[in-house]
């Protein structure tokens, strides 16, 4: 819904004052900027700009003013992933297992609506995946409750080691395959564990 003259100039005072200052304005400060007959004027102009969808107020506290620009997007959601230490994207190998650091990626990135502690990273080591376009030194974001399917990527348990390569289906039985043809399939002899389905990937700048 767009101000009329008098909401604009008083949502322009706000966002003034809080770019010269960095706190907003007082509602007496309001009032006497505009010559208001009474501090009530001055809350009705606050009360109309957040019923746009201009301002919103925090209450019971003093000058907590945050103003909104109702074109410019919305900010983008975020969620701390922690890194449990790193998975051979080569030949299976032991995984690290400690938990080092986090690192923080937007959901719509990831494709999921919400933060879930089901999610986890894995630094990459090896080039077994470059053919999807993961490398060396990435880290690969794990999500452990989803299902594993037919041609997904996956950190699994592979006969007592670790791997992160492609899922497939052969006559019904489960193997594993690299993205980079000098690499084998994988063929459980005993056990294969599909530990969290590949839902996105972290890359810092070079």
């Amino acid at each position: 819904m767009p101000l009329n003259p008098k909401e604009q100039q008083v949502w322009q005072f706000i966002a003034e004052t809080q770019r010269k200052s960095g706190i907003a304005p007082s509602i007496r400060e309001i009032k006497e900027q505009f010559a208001f007959g009474s501090t009530r004027s001055a809350f009705d102009y606050l009360e109309a700009l957040e019923k746009k969808g201009y301002l919103k107020r925090e209450p019971r506290t003093a000058r907590a003013l945050r103003l909104i620009d109702p074109a410019a997007p919305p900010p983008r959601r975020s969620m701390q992933i922690p890194i449990y230490g790193s998975i051979p994207a080569g030949m299976p190998d032991e995984r690290t297992q400690s938990s080092a650091d986090y690192i923080t990626i937007d959901l719509e990135t990831l494709g999921i609506p919400k933060p879930s502690p089901r999610i986890f990273a894995l630094r990459i080591k090896g080039d077994s995946m470059e053919g999807a376009g993961i490398l060396d030194g990435d880290w690969a974001i794990i999500d452990h409750g989803r299902e594993a399917r037919h041609g997904s990527i996956v950190a699994a348990f592979i006969d007592g080691k670790s791997t992160l390569k492609r899922f497939l289906l052969r006559q019904g039985k489960p193997y594993l395959k690299a993205e980079n043809p000098r690499y084998p399939d994988l063929v459980p002899c005993e056990e294969l564990m599909v530990q969290g389905v590949f839902i996105g990937l972290y890359r810092k700048a070079a």
